[in-house]
């Protein structure tokens, strides 16, 4: 997996730089105040911090269409390009209206670079360390956070701080990004299916998983790409075949063996088996809980880690048009080579059943669960050209897009009002404000400098945090780490909002209020910072995956916008207590949230996800019906 992981390195390096222009302007507002006497003007303040914000919201609204039409690669280097370009224009900046543009510029490609690098991520990732290696932005902006609150805090101890030098420097990481996305990164293998670009596709594949026969996962992309069927969830029993005829069976032809195998079926559901175990909880919660807790469950009694598409996988027939017809030596399958026509070889043999080219992956005496779209199936020659199963807009309307949207538009607003991007901006502000200072007094350092080095600290303290969360993302689960860290956060901000209200000393309200941010920070970047981007990058189909990403990040750019140009009038009017309690009850909502209507996607491809989205919605909807 050596290559995935190199790839997503390379692509979050667009994060890193935007973690890295967080923390400058947090600084560099401190003099940007000063030179342009802006400390009585919240308004011109709160507008020079938000036009990064602005600029992200104006290109995502056109950012998810384009990279559906162009491809997620030209995107990503258009990002850098922007990123270095509203460097040079902060880093001149002759008065503030410069300075505005040059920081609308850099919203720009901070807005593509945000909404498009976790999907980049999940389409090249495999599925069983998609959520750690989608963890990486989070851990790429913090890093580039520490690093430039170190630049930003050493220059605090010049006698005359450059708060233009602190903004422009951004330019020089941005051409390492530059260089990286020209020449490293692959685009998308699953773009290039959507497209019918067969070959490319594979050949993206190869040098990702690191191996030569990719047709089973290179198959599942394929069947991926409709949108609005029906479907059923089915189960298999798999195993060699036998004299016993079975009625309903699908014959598997082994890759390697000649040995027929075959796969009996065993029960087929069309959604309304899914119960509600808990008073307003989405069916499809209790559908996923029941895939991952399998072992044991009514629901999945024979189901064992069937849903990764790694291994020796079952190749379809005829699923790639562009490859030439004819035979080659039977040695080429025992040699390990994947050649063209070894895709196009035969492996299922359709019996008395009605299937027709289902994703199944033989497993002896053991069973498989199959995602089943009842109806026409894609094939290559249908989605070549991408636009046979009707308009984008018909796709959004259709019930499991619409409440994979819910449940992604609604962790977009309530992360951002749970306050972290307001915390991030003014951390040196909320803690001067709080008296840090005093903590550092002694060692003869300015207020200033004092919450820039907590500043600092704090990124620092985060980069383990999200190294546990790395590593607890794939094991844990994202709705689990969701409903262990919101609670922290709570306590947190409610911690705060004691230690501002309630006198204990100038010493101790600081350290209270100092420990309070960092756990705050800390424990969000381990849960409620990386997966709302990360489930929304899973649960939408390939075909609208750009459109529906486009539309949850212009939810957390307009919702970001309103946080963080809102905050220096709330800290002038209801102070810090009012904000963070408002903080706090916005995160209990969130808990709730999470626990009632948020599946649990570890390990799934995400074809699989998609489609149970739809199972779950269809459930609802009949629900409401009967």
């Amino acid at each position: 997996m050596r290559g995935a992981v190199l790839v997503a390195a390379a692509a979050a390096l667009g994060n890193m730089i935007q973690g890295w222009d967080n923390a400058c302007i947090a600084g560099a507002v401190l003099y940007i105040k000063k030179e342009f006497n802006s400390q009585n003007e919240p308004t011109i303040e709160g507008l020079i911090v938000a036009m990064s914000l602005i600029g992200a919201t104006l290109v995502t609204t056109c950012s998810g269409a384009i990279s559906d039409s162009l491809g997620r690669r030209p995107m990503l280097i258009i990002s850098s390009i922007l990123y270095f370009l509203g460097g040079l224009v902060m880093l001149w900046s002759p008065n503030v209206y410069i300075l505005l543009l040059g920081r609308l510029l850099d919203g720009f490609g901070i807005g593509l670079a945000v909404t498009l690098v976790p999907v980049y991520i999940s389409e090249t990732s495999p599925p069983e360390i998609r959520g750690s290696l989608n963890t990486l932005p989070q851990f790429m902006g913090s890093g580039g956070m520490f690093l430039s609150y170190c630049m930003v805090f050493a220059m605090s101890l010049m006698e005359s701080p450059s708060w233009r030098l602190m903004l422009g420097v951004v330019s020089i990481p941005s051409l390492g990004y530059f260089v990286f996305t020209i020449f490293f990164l692959p685009e998308s293998p699953r773009w290039l299916v959507s497209k019918g670009r067969m070959l490319e596709a594979k050949h993206v594949l190869q040098r990702l998983r690191g191996k030569d026969d990719v047709s089973g996962e290179m198959a599942l992309l394929v069947e991926g790409l409709g949108v609005g069927e029906q479907i059923a969830i089915e189960e298999f029993i798999v195993g060699p075949a036998n004299d016993i005829e079975v009625a309903d069976k699908i014959n598997l032809y082994g890759h390697h063996e000649k040995i027929p195998i075959i796969s009996r079926h065993i029960e087929s559901r069309p959604g309304s088996f899914i119960e509600q175990s808990v008073p307003l909880m989405d069916p499809l919660v209790t559908l996923f809980d029941s895939v991952h807790g399998s072992k044991g469950s009514a629901l999945f009694p024979h189901f064992e880690s069937m849903l990764s598409v790694g291994g020796d996988q079952i190749k379809q027939d005829d699923w790639d048009e562009e490859e030439s017809a004819g035979g080659k030596d039977e040695d080429d399958h025992h040699s390990g080579n994947d050649s063209d026509d070894n895709l196009r070889s035969p492996l299922i043999s359709r019996q008395t059943t009605g299937l027709a080219k289902d994703m199944i992956q033989p497993t002896t005496d053991e069973s498989v669960l199959s995602v089943r779209k009842v109806g026409k199936h894609a094939s290559c020659t249908d989605i070549a050209g991408e636009e046979t199963r009707g308009s984008i807009w018909s796709d959004l309307c259709e019930p499991g897009v619409k409440h994979a949207l819910f449940v992604g538009i609604g962790l977009q607003i309530l992360q951002q009002f749970s306050g972290i991007n307001g915390v991030l901006y003014y951390t040196p502000q909320i803690l001067e404000e709080a008296g840090v200072g005093v903590l550092l007094s002694n060692l003869g350092i300015s207020s200033t400098s004092s919450s820039l080095l907590i500043s600092n600290l704090t990124t620092l303290l985060m980069l383990p945090c999200i190294v546990v969360a790395m590593r607890l993302m794939d094991i844990s689960g994202r709705r689990t780490l969701l409903l262990t860290t919101i609670p922290v956060l709570i306590l947190s901000l409610i911690a705060l909002v004691i230690g501002v209200l309630v006198n204990f000393g100038s010493v101790a309200n600081a350290a209270i209020s100092t420990a309070s941010v960092v756990i705050y920070i800390c424990c969000f970047v381990m849960g409620f910072g990386p997966i709302p981007n990360i489930l929304c990058s899973e649960i939408f189909p390939t075909r609208v995956r750009g459109i529906c990403i486009a539309i949850c990040a212009l939810t957390f750019w307009i919702c970001d916008i309103i946080v963080t140009y809102s905050l220096p009038l709330l800290l002038t009017s209801i102070g810090l207590p009012g904000v963070f309690g408002f903080y706090a009850v916005v995160c209990i909502a969130s808990w709730a949230f999470v626990f009632l209507k948020v599946p649990e996607t570890k390990g799934m491809p995400l074809e699989v996800i998609t489609e149970f989205f739809s199972v779950g919605a269809k459930h609802i909807e009949a629900a409401k019906h009967n």
